[in-house]
């Protein structure tokens, strides 16, 4: 029996690398995507071979829509259909919120290309594999940021917003053949915030985190792809919906 298709973009590290990974031990064969180098893609795909899936590696930049056409070609050649579509490729500029200056038209261009636009332009592209299988779903990775006005820089702030509202047009747009829903991460653990902020800043703001979070946790990786997972495919009736996974930070203690 084939095994289903799961698509990831920005999946050879971080949340992307853990979400590849779960499809592949949920049963799921697995297109992993990066932009440049494929060798952490490769690393991640034989993680997903060991689980049993079957791989295969696209070098695409997301931004540009004939990259995701050509993703969306080879999906469609090796496997005929895919089941779910991760949106998890994301781009920032570590900027103060307070350093307007620090921040140019282009670099709201650029993150906006990647982390709106480019979902777009996946959903558009895999959309006429996905109304192929039945329960087919999107999930877009969104964050906190989005919903709290924190995080690595305005543009990136508002990219996620931006991208809230995509999911809701696309549940709309999609339904009832496609669910499209979002998770929206708190701090993320790993180098991507580590190397971004500095390695004191990140230990300063994680413990931070935890003296807020009501979970007293900053966020694995992993615990994101499982939600993911669960919005994919045990949410049968849930569609529009960004669900944070935030150790419950923004609800904070009692």
């Amino acid at each position: 029996m084939s095994r289903p298709v799961a698509v990831v973009t920005g999946s050879s590290s971080g949340i992307g690398a853990a979400c590849a990974l779960r499809f592949a031990r949920g049963g799921f064969d697995v297109a992993l995507n990066c932009s440049r180098d494929p060798k952490p893609a490769e690393y991640v795909a034989e993680q997903c071979r060991a689980a049993g899936a079957q791989t295969e590696i696209v070098v695409a930049d997301i931004s540009q829509d004939a990259d995701c056409k050509r993703f969306a070609a080879r999906v469609l050649e090796r496997w005929g259909s895919a089941r779910a579509l991760v949106n998890n490729a994301g781009r920032t500029k570590f900027v103060g919120l307070r350093d307007f200056d620090g921040l140019s038209a282009q670099d709201f261009q650029d993150i906006y290309a990647v982390n709106t636009i480019g979902a777009f332009q996946m959903a558009r592209a895999f959309a006429p594999l996905l109304v192929k299988e039945q329960g087919a779903s999107i999930v877009n990775v969104s964050s906190i940021a989005a919903v709290m006005g924190l995080g690595s820089s305005i543009a990136y702030m508002c990219s996620k917003g931006a991208l809230n509202t995509l999911t809701i047009a696309l549940a709309r747009a999609l339904g009832p053949q496609i669910r499209v829903n979002g998770v929206g991460p708190g701090m993320i653990e790993g180098e991507w915030l580590k190397q971004g902020y500095g390695a004191e800043r990140y230990e300063a703001m994680g413990a931070a985190w935890r003296n807020q979070a009501a979970l007293s946790s900053t966020i694995p990786p992993e615990d994101v792809a499982e939600t993911v997972f669960f919005l994919a495919t045990g949410a049968p009736k849930t569609t529009g919906e960004t669900l944070l996974v935030d150790a419950g930070f923004k609800i904070g203690k009692g």
